[in-house]
Formats: structure tokens, C-alpha cells, sequence
């Protein structure tokens, strides 16, 4: 069943969506080589919990971190370990919080110091197929157009599109119906409406789609060790249009500002 949102309840989500946003800002400048994934998470833990809020991954369904972490060929929730991550390497970090009832969630895949021109690419096309999707969020539009706009994308790039994960509902659950497939058909699916809250989260392989799941019981990798990135965001439907809860805007900025604070040279 689909739990539609009172204009109060998207208010409420859209409070939990900018604590997850303005998390992802304040790891942003952090995520350099060298900095471990269990730094990053308790960063991001001491950050929520100082803002009122309560990591929303943290022991769901077991899982034992407030972050997932996910570097270079892994997909999606990789566990945050003490192996610092490396000049080069890709980082998806996907973040939960729960504020006042409601939950927030989003994902943004990092560069770490100097990236491959192949991983800028990935990035750049993964994040530009959130856009896609989410252009496709509209009042009357079906499920299977936001997936068709992401797949599209992803395969002329000549990439993957992960079939066994997906997006999903979201609001006092972190997983509520209906499902997002990152791929589909034009106008098939369950027909959008008003009062929808959904994460949009394309997961984009550099190779193949196929995937394989570690024995650690959450850790998906890419079956052919390719990269993977991964971005999302919450939306909500309201009059008609999509209203994006999430932004990325505190983590542009972090970064931004760290390049420049790096281009300017030490005064003695």
C-alpha cells in the first residue's frame, strides 16, 4: 500500500531530508586519502545525533553503521572498516537519518583526490541520470518513465544499470512501496500522484549490470569488479511537480571550497 503525504508529513520529510543533506556537506572536505570509512561514520553519528536526529541505517535490519560506504567495484552498502581510502579511488556514501518520525536519504559518490578520466565520466553520466529520473517525477507519469529516463542514459553511455536494487518509497519508513526501478518502459507501472515521497537512487556500473554479494551479507560488488557509482535523492510530488527534499548543494560548496582553501598558496 502506498502511504500518501499530508502537505504537513512532506514538511516533516523534507526537515529530515535537509539533516541528510547538510551530513553528506560536513563529510564532504573529510573525504580525502588517507581518511578511513570508520572515521566518516562517526563523524556523520556524532553530527546527526548533535542535530536532533537518529541514524536511520543503524542497526535496520542488523546493519551496524550509521553510513554506507562503498568504494571503487562496490555498489552498495559496503560496511565502513579502518582501511584508509586511496588517492584515485570512487566512494559512494549513502546516508539515512530519522528526524522528528520521518526519515531522510541520500547518496552521493565522491571523487578522492585525483580520479581517472573513466570515473569522472562514470560520475558525471550517474548523476546526470538522477536528473533524468527525477525530471521524469511528475503528477500522471508512471513508475516505468523515471526508470526508462535513467536506463536510456546509462546504456547510450555504455553502461550498466543494476536490476536487483532500487529506489523506493520513503517517509516514517526508510522502505515504503512503491519500488523505483532504475530501468523500465515508458508509461508502464503504477501511475504518479500527488502526496508521493520517493527516493530516486540510480546505481550505475562502468561494465556489466550483473552484481555479487560478499559474504559479510551486505557488501554488493559488480560481478565484473568495473566501477560503480551511486547518487540520490528524496522528491516529493506536490501540485502537480516534483519538489526535490534533498540537495547537493552543501556537498558542492564543501568541495568547491576545498579546492580553492588547496589553490592558495601558505603564507610564511
Amino acid at each position: 500500500m502506498i502511504h500518501l503525504k499530508s502537505p504537513e508529513e512532506i514538511e516533516l520529510c523534507a526537515l529530515a531530508a535537509d539533516l541528510v543533506s547538510r551530513t553528506l556537506g560536513i563529510l564532504a572536505p573529510r573525504v580525502v586519502p588517507g581518511v578511513t570509512p570508520l572515521e566518516l561514520d562517526r563523524l556523520a553519528e556524532e553530527y546527526i545525533r548533535d542535530s536532533g536526529g537518529i541514524p536511520a541505517f543503524k542497526g535496520l535490519y542488523g546493519f551496524p553503521n550509521t553510513l554506507c560506504i562503498s568504494p571503487n567495484d562496490q555498489v552498495v552498502h559496503g560496511i565502513p572498516g579502518k582501511a584508509p581510502i586511496r588517492d584515485g579511488d570512487i566512494l559512494s556514501v549513502d546516508c539515512g537519518v530519522k528526524l522528528n518520525g520521518f526519515i531522510g536519504d541520500q547518496a552521493f559518490t565522491f571523487g578522492v583526490g585525483v580520479i581517472t578520466p573513466e570515473a569522472q565520466r562514470l560520475l558525471r553520466i550517474t548523476r546526470e541520470c538522477l536528473d533524468r529520473g527525477i525530471a521524469q517525477a511528475v503528477a500522471g507519469k508512471r513508475i516505468g518513465d523515471i526508470g526508462h529516463a535513467i536506463q536510456e542514459h546509462a546504456e547510450a553511455a555504455g553502461y550498466g544499470v543494476v536490476r536487483e536494487l532500487v529506489g523506493h518509497g520513503l517517509g516514517r519508513q526508510l522502505h515504503e512501496k512503491p519500488e523505483v526501478p532504475n530501468y523500465g518502459k515508458k508509461g508502464q507501472g503504477i501511475r504518479l500522484s500527488d502526496g508521493m515521497v520517493l527516493a530516486i537512487e540510480p546505481m550505475i556500473n562502468a561494465g556489466g549490470k550483473a552484481i555479487r554479494h560478499e559474504n559479510d551479507g551486505w557488501t554488493v560488488r559488480t560481478r565484473d569488479g568495473s566501477l560503480s557509482a551511486h547518487y540520490e535523492h528524496d522528491v516529493a510530488l506536490v501540485g502537480g511537480v516534483c519538489r526535490v527534499l534533498t540537495t547537493f548543494e552543501y556537498v558542492d560548496t564543501a568541495l568547491l571550497n576545498s579546492q580553492r582553501s588547496m589553490a592558495i598558496p601558505p603564507t610564511n
